[in-house]
């Protein structure tokens, strides 16, 4: 799956380096992503809150000392490791070195649980996450910041909660996650777009 931001985001002015430059900006972000590149996964990002409420959260004027999101929602594939107890094992390496509540998930397995046909990537697994705002992620190569934006940036600065295509017939999900987790009394300018 191609990787590549295809739009530029100007609903709200936001684009890619816009939205990279929040992140390098950040001492917490930066932080939490030199703990990821530590442990050097293969084919890792950083999604859904870590990112996601950032950019909420600046579009909305607020302004916070670490994001505010529940876990960090780390991302990999490693089909020669399916094993989930590897996964804790990751938690554990990056809590010594970041101290966060960790959620490392191996998209090569990850396709089970969601009834899928198997994931060709990181990339492809993010995809099919639920809402297109949460389907954006970021990485750290060589020091040097990427964004991964299956569905493109759009909905995230435009504040559209959308279903990604793999969540269109199934849209109730995305509307119980976002009144479990509060997100149109936290960001009240957020639009729900299902289509």
């Amino acid at each position: 799956m191609d990787t590549c931001v295809t739009d530029t985001g100007e609903s709200s002015g936001m684009d890619e380096n816009g939205i990279l430059g929040l992140v390098r900006a950040d001492p917490w972000m930066m932080r939490v992503l030199q703990a990821a590149a530590g442990i050097d996964l293969p084919d890792w990002m950083i999604g859904a809150g870590f990112l996601r409420n950032k950019v909420w959260d600046h579009l909305h004027g607020y302004v916070h000392a670490e994001v505010r999101t529940a876990d960090i929602d780390l991302i990999y594939f490693d089909p020669l490791d399916l094993r989930e107890e590897q996964e804790k094992r990751y938690d554990a390496q990056l809590r010594a070195l970041c101290d966060v509540n960790w959620s490392a998930k191996n998209q090569a397995r990850m396709h089970h649980a969601k009834g899928h046909p198997p994931y060709a990537s990181a990339a492809d697994g993010l995809a099919h996450w639920v809402e297109t705002a949460a389907a954006v992620a970021v990485t750290m190569r060589g020091g040097t910041l990427a964004l991964i934006a299956p569905h493109g940036i759009y909905d995230l600065v435009g504040l559209i909660l959308r279903p990604t295509p793999a969540f269109r017939k199934n849209t109730e999900v995305l509307m119980q996650r976002a009144a479990a987790k509060k997100w149109l009394e936290t960001w009240p300018e957020l639009k729900i777009v299902l289509e």
